[in-house]
């Protein structure tokens, strides 16, 4: 029987249909700027987050590297929220390749009031901070969304201190299903955003800028310095677009799942979901502090039970929805998860 694998929204396959489309796929030398295919992934997916002109990257890293770079100099600061990916998930890569620093916000959400206070402007003693992070949803915040009063009050605050704004917008598809609204909404007020295709949209590779065209340009330079120019891409990129026809829509699917597996575990003795802060396809899993049991420990008993999971601090478990996980298999997970926390 196959594995019930929640670690991440990552690990799906290439539906039939997909590799269909990849294998058919019109392709040209994208480092000439010459794949068709990667040229329709571009146009499409900035004309549906509202910006002028977009780039296709291999990874969710990639695209925010060169977005925050382009945005930077060297001994700049950046604005972000908690645990975010920018900071946490992408290698040091802010302060090994760009040279800025971050000053991290108290939680994964935060508020104009909080930009104001962590700003830091032209003194020579100083780090200038020039960008707001914004992550929506927020990965290690158990995808929750920011609302929309917040974005504005933050990106507005930012722009009236000459700031710029970036948005981490990985799972930019599950916000916009989860809060019935457009992914170009959702980017108002956002100077560049980059989204993930390799996440809940179940393509294989790959992750798109959006911004300006002088932007665009900047984070192209960047994608070839950081060796990101890729040749016959149209094949990954009809991967994206496939995803972005077939299986954006589907998402709500993933969310009711979560949703789900949150309600099966939410009183079963010895762990805590939050179930007010299922807002996607991720649930967290809060083991008791008087519980011998670590989320590590976790993880590797359920794995022999046919249950991948994830941690996300010594006492919490990680579970991620996605297209390869049914009903069934979450409901199997939640009984092997409270299983094992209740015998200790």
């Amino acid at each position: 029987m196959p594995a019930v694998d929640l670690r991440s929204d990552t690990v799906t396959k290439p539906t039939a249909a997909m590799r269909q489309a990849m294998a058919t796929a019109d392709v040209g030398d994208d480092v000439y700027g010459e794949d068709p295919t990667v040229r329709a992934l571009e146009e499409r997916v900035a004309d549906l987050l509202g910006y002028e002109a977009a780039l296709f990257v291999p990874t969710g890293t990639m695209a925010n590297q060169v977005a925050l770079r382009a945005h930077t100099r060297p001994g700049d600061e950046v604005i972000c929220g908690r645990e975010a990916h920018c900071w946490r998930h992408e290698s040091g890569a802010l302060a090994a390749i760009s040279g800025v620093q971050t000053s991290v916000q108290a939680d994964f959400t935060f508020s104009a009031a909080e930009v104001r206070a962590a700003y830091k402007g032209a003194d020579p003693y100083v780090s200038p901070t020039t960008v707001v992070e914004v992550e929506n949803t927020h990965n290690m915040g158990g995808g929750i969304c920011w609302t929309r009063e917040a974005l504005d009050e933050v990106t507005a605050a930012a722009h009236a201190l000459g700031m710029i704004t970036h948005l981490d917008g990985a799972r930019l598809w599950n916000a916009a299903i989860a809060q019935n609204t457009t992914e170009k909404a959702l980017c108002k007020g956002f100077d560049s955003v980059s989204v993930c295709l390799s996440k809940g949209l179940g393509a294989p590779v790959g992750s798109v800028v959006a911004g300006s065209r002088d932007v665009i340009k900047r984070c192209h330079r960047f994608r070839k310095m950081h060796g990101g120019g890729m040749r016959q891409a149209g094949i990954l990129a009809a991967a994206g677009l496939h995803a972005l026809d077939h299986h954006r829509a589907r998402l709500v699917h993933d969310h009711a799942n979560a949703k789900a597996l949150a309600e099966a575990l939410a009183n079963v003795k010895g762990l805590r979901v939050d179930l007010a802060r299922v807002h996607t396809n991720i649930v967290m899993i809060d083991l008791d502090a008087s519980s011998a049991i670590t989320a590590e420990k976790v993880c590797a008993q359920a794995k022999p039970l046919g249950v991948l999971l994830g941690t996300a601090g010594a006492r919490r478990v990680r579970a991620v929805t996605h297209l390869d996980v049914d009903r069934d298999g979450v409901l199997a997970a939640a009984k092997v998860i409270a299983q094992i926390v209740q015998s200790g």
